[in-house]
């Protein structure tokens, strides 16, 4: 949960430091433009008179610009935000939603990484140590071995000595453990790509029941008038398909890695539970 914690945190940051640096760049050029404006106005000032008529009557025979827009409403005018936005209130828990959903990937996928291990050579190395009557260098191995596969043969080896069937409790055991470690956060991933294109429906669902209204309380119906419903509506669809779309994928690809270890799991428990058997039968 910290690890979850820290990472959504870091989203949400980031997310945050995003929509400010528009917002910064922005005001740093509005202050800009100002420094310029009285940069001109102070040099205007050290001209003689007659240039300054000339100058008065040129700009009074030029149409006058229309003053810069505010640094708000042109970051207002963002792309991103502005999609933001058109999309409506639901837009806010298809965001809450996508960082939840981030957050969970990027920490599954660092654990997933870091359960991978070197099965072959971990068994040659125990099952060599074994054979030699080393218990204790095979405990080691195992022990000194980051991983859910380690960690199972670990736990086998320590009831070595109390025969095979205690072996085989102990594997089976510590297997539900590191099974349960492995499909953390997987329901959440579950939750996000199967919540989200409803909540996207959802507005959907909210962007026409305003486009009906509208059409409803005008007495001239036109595209403008329903364009904003219709907007929100198709956003939200979008925004929830898209954070469903890959949320699922890395469901189904974390599924299919843990299966991969599962497989290991079983095959490493059972030549380790045989070898041990074949050394006690030998004995």
């Amino acid at each position: 949960m910290k690890r979850y914690f820290i990472i959504s945190t870091a989203l949400v940051a980031l997310v945050v430091l995003c929509s400010v640096m528009p917002v910064a760049a922005q005001m740093g050029e509005t202050m800009g433009e100002t420094a310029m404006t009285e940069t001109t106005a102070v040099d205007t000032a050290a001209v003689d008179t007659t240039a300054v008529d000339t100058l008065a009557a040129a700009m009074e025979e030029e149409p006058t610009e229309p003053e810069p827009e505010p640094a708000q409403s042109r970051f207002a005018q963002n792309g991103l935000v502005e999609f933001f936005q058109k999309g409506g209130n639901f837009m806010w828990a298809l965001l809450v939603l996508a960082i939840i959903g981030l957050a969970v990937i990027i920490e599954r996928a660092i654990t997933l990484q870091r359960a991978r291990a070197d099965v072959k050579g971990l068994m040659e190395k125990v099952v060599g140590a074994l054979k030699r009557g080393k218990y204790d260098e095979a405990v080691n191995v195992c022990g000194d071995t980051m991983g859910p596969i380690p960690q199972i043969l670990h736990a086998g080896l320590r009831q070595a000595k109390k025969g095979t069937v205690a072996v085989e409790k102990a594997i089976e055991t510590a297997g539900i453990i590191e099974m349960s470690f492995l499909e953390r956060g997987l329901i959440v991933l579950a939750t996000v790509a199967n919540v989200a294109p409803l909540v996207g429906f959802l507005g959907t669902v909210s962007g026409m029941v305003s486009a009906f209204e509208a059409i409803a309380q005008a007495e001239q119906v036109s595209a403008k008038l329903v364009a904003s419903g219709i907007s929100e509506a198709l956003i939200t669809t979008m925004t929830g398909l898209i954070i469903a779309v890959p949320t699922q994928i890395a469901h189904n690809l974390y599924v299919q890695r843990i299966d991969h270890f599962v497989v290991e799991m079983e095959d490493s428990a059972a030549e380790l539970v045989d070898t041990l058997a074949t050394l006690e039968s030998g004995q």
